[in-house]
């Protein structure tokens, strides 16, 4: 029996549990999800060193995955675009059951291998793509169809399972394995696992859009300042890096379509903001080497 689906013997009368100790539980078997990453730390940098070459040659991220892990992958891919105006097109999820799955459980999609490959084959993949699979067990069936069929069309596969030796990870070209052991609710793994994977795929994306210059020293310079929330937060993040008031900083992202980066070369520089955007794109994008 995998690991993930074994009950635990630690937490038998569950049930009669105080609601206060019930929380502290489940709280507490929270933390072996960040131990379980942290161990896994090497395998995830191996990931992004891999990926970086074939994203930079203009590689999409794709993620697969069912159920928790499926979403999970969505709720990654969907937001790199206001974090780091990552293309929604170079963030593709796919999720066993298709859209409607996101929100009601389609039984049964995920032990469709033949569909995992089908829906992967249609999404046109080249060998510059990177292609994220993600399951709980690491052997759902339709995140090894797509796993396989992405090998085949020579992607860049990283597998993320929460059992030793699983197939999703021993198949892939880097297998990250998230032991998280047992579950506290048996087999219920949108609990610590499911924790493990979004903190493995939060890991990974912002890591390698920092390796793509998306970020300035801390600072989320790239953002797309779609909301009043995210133009707010444009203005004091060029206030903040080239210590004008927000006024003046405000006066210049209007200029460039509230782009913080182009803003903060413009500033820094004293020049216009053309010839920031200019400055910018020699230096592949990288605020630091700009103002260099």
């Amino acid at each position: 029996m995998l690991k993930t689906e074994t009950p635990a013997q630690d937490h038998v009368l569950l049930d009669q549990y105080p609601t206060a100790d019930l929380v502290n539980v489940l709280v507490d078997d929270q933390m072996n999800a960040v131990n379980a990453v942290r161990a896994a730390a090497p395998r995830i940098a191996a990931a992004v060193a891999a990926a970086l070459p074939r994203v930079e040659a203009g590689g999409r991220l794709i993620y697969v995955g069912a159920g928790t892990s499926g979403r999970l992958g969505v709720l990654d891919s969907v937001e790199l675009y206001p974090t780091f105006s990552w293309p929604h097109g170079r963030a593709v999820a796919l999720l066993a059951g298709g859209n409607d799955a996101m929100f009601v459980a389609v039984e049964g999609a995920e032990d469709d291998i033949v569909q995992g490959a089908a829906d992967l084959r249609s999404l046109n993949v080249t060998n510059d793509d990177v292609v994220l699979l993600i399951a709980a067990s690491g052997g759902t069936p339709y995140v090894l169809g797509a796993l396989r069929a992405a090998r085949e069309l020579g992607a860049l596969t990283i597998g993320f399972a929460n059992n030793v030796d699983a197939p999703v990870a021993n198949e892939a070209d880097i297998g990250v394995t998230l032991d998280t052991g047992m579950e506290v609710i048996s087999g219920s793994t949108r609990l610590k696992a499911g924790t493990a994977q979004k903190i493995a795929l939060n890991t990974f994306s912002s890591a390698l859009m920092v390796r793509l210059n998306k970020v300035y020293g801390n600072l989320m310079v790239d953002l797309k300042a779609t909301n009043a929330k995210l133009v707010r937060r444009a203005i004091r993040l060029t206030a903040f890096a080239t210590g004008v008031d927000e006024e003046a900083a405000r006066a210049v992202l209007e200029q460039c379509d509230f782009h913080v980066k182009t803003a903060i070369v413009a500033l820094s520089k004293k020049t216009d903001v053309e010839r920031a955007r200019a400055v910018l794109e020699a230096a592949h994008g990288s605020v630091r080497q700009a103002l260099a």
